[in-house]
């Protein structure tokens, strides 16, 4: 057995530098040194000097490093040059981990049709790329530094080819794939409702085929549109129930955090924590969730500094439920798109608070107003599902069936207030916050609805009193 003692040095700066002229040193701290390096040290797998010593892809990532979460944060502006520069600038920093690209609207709607762009939108809310070998540009760019994965949104038209492609030139890490919306719904695309959500669980299972990691970036876009707290709970729900349904081995469960805001840290801590039993309900040997988890972009104020501080907060309580990646949100969105430099700046002010969290043993989760929360969400949530499969009983699974999803958003079941209400969507909710928290309410008193008395103001509406939904029993 070989005792031959192995020298770790840990000093200043100005000592570290001149401690590196000796070959003694197997490790060497100067303090800005990033704790990932050190953890890979101790458990032997520090040859990180090139690609080979980096994971290939997002699992293997995060069993490597974990209970260190991984870092992703997005990245476009609209210049492929400056996009091209950046990245390389971003992963020679080491600071992140998976380089999430944004497309402008135009290459995600119209990449495979292009005489349909709209000129004035280029370079709008991310970059104008426009061929393949664009892709492949990006992703060249990236392989410096530690090697940072990438991955992309899908597109909202064309969504097999945009899959394709994105496996083909990028090596996409991971797939995010909205359920319900990049249609009608959002106007991010054309597609009627109905037509989306079923090609959406087609794109889900072209991906599990694959066996590539799926997100369903779903819960958040009710949040961002003022539903209540029940829908995002059931919304992740369903989510997961049809990736699992449709062959997906991993899945990434993002909890965007601050969403709607308004609420209240613990409030907000409950509903997350209620997404998590949801969904973790569903693990078995072929199914396993990992934690993604944000900030909400609503948080943050346009005031630097204390958006750099509200990035802080939030990452604080993000760590409370031990996430597997997160995805970092630039402390400067709420004014400017971010730069590389904002990138870098984000992820560090994100690792300081991993630093100081990642071993300490604290429990606000345990709170008995935070549980209380939880267990009231989850009642709610698990009373709206068996109402959705008592609605629509002659399915022989409804909740994994694209018309049952489509029908319940139509006919307001699952609802949020920035859905525009028309001939087609029947929805009728109104919500509020109350003591931090985000709920229904009647429009004309201001009382706070369960969901029985919501459902059943929407069957009231329809003047259909007498169908299959008083089968359902509210249970608290």
């Amino acid at each position: 057995m070989d005792y031959t003692p192995v020298w770790v040095f840990g000093g200043t700066k100005p000592v570290a530098k001149i401690a590196k002229r000796y070959k003694m040193f197997s490790y060497i701290s100067d303090g800005t040194d990033d704790i990932n390096d050190l953890i890979h040290f101790l458990r032997g797998t520090s040859n990180r000097k090139s690609i080979s010593g980096y994971e290939k892809n997002v699992i293997d990532r995060i069993n490597a490093n974990y209970p260190y979460p991984i870092l992703r944060h997005h990245f476009g502006v609209p210049s492929l040059d400056a996009t091209l520069q950046g990245i390389e600038k971003i992963a020679k920093s080491r600071v992140l981990d998976v380089i999430s690209l944004g497309p402008d609207q135009n290459a995600q709607q119209y990449f495979f049709s292009q005489n349909k762009m709209k000129c004035q939108f280029d370079g709008a809310g991310g970059t104008p790329i426009r061929t393949k070998e664009d892709f492949k540009k990006l992703k060249a760019s990236s392989q410096y530094g530690n090697y940072p994965l990438m991955r992309c949104y899908s597109g909202t038209e064309d969504i097999f080819q945009y899959a394709s492609m994105l496996m083909e030139t990028i090596d996409n890490a991971w797939a995010a794939i909205p359920l319900c919306w990049y249609n009608e719904l959002d106007g991010r695309g054309t597609r009627p409702l109905e037509k989306s959500v079923f090609e959406a669980r087609q794109l889900i299972k072209w991906h599990a085929d694959r066996n590539i990691p799926v997100e369903v970036n779903e819960p958040h876009h009710w949040g961002l549109r003022d539903a209540h707290d029940v829908i995002p709970v059931t919304m992740a729900y369903i989510s997961a129930y049809n990736a699992k349904k449709l062959g997906v081995r991993n899945y990434i469960a993002q909890y965007m955090f601050n969403n709607p805001n308004g609420l209240s840290f613990p409030m907000d801590l409950a509903r997350i924590l209620a997404m998590i039993e949801i969904v973790e309900s569903l693990h078995d040997a072929n199914f396993t969730t990992y934690r993604q988890t944000r900030t909400g972009l609503p948080l943050l104020n346009p005031d630097m500094n204390m958006a750099k501080g509200q990035l802080a907060a939030s990452t604080f309580m993000q760590m409370i439920v031990k996430p597997h990646i997160i995805h970092v949100v630039g402390y400067c969105e709420a004014d400017h798109a971010a730069s590389s430099e904002d990138v870098i700046e984000s992820c560090k002010i994100v690792k300081g608070v991993i630093k100081h969290t990642l071993f300490e043993s604290f429990s606000i989760e345990k709170d008995a107003k935070i549980q209380k929360r939880k267990k009231e969400l989850l009642s709610e949530s698990g009373f709206l599902l068996r109402f959705i499969k008592e609605s629509f009983s002659e399915y022989n699974d409804p909740l994994a069936n694209p018309h049952v999803i489509a029908q319940s958003i139509i006919r307001g079941y699952i609802d949020a207030v920035h859905i525009v209400k028309n001939k087609k969507f029947k929805g009728c909710l109104t919500t509020q916050f109350n003591e931090g928290k985000c709920v229904s309410i009647d429009k004309k008193t201001g009382k706070t609805l369960r969901e029985c008395e919501r459902l059943q103001n929407l069957r009231r509406q329809a003047g259909n009193t007498n169908n299959s939904h008083t089968k359902v029993q509210y249970k608290r």
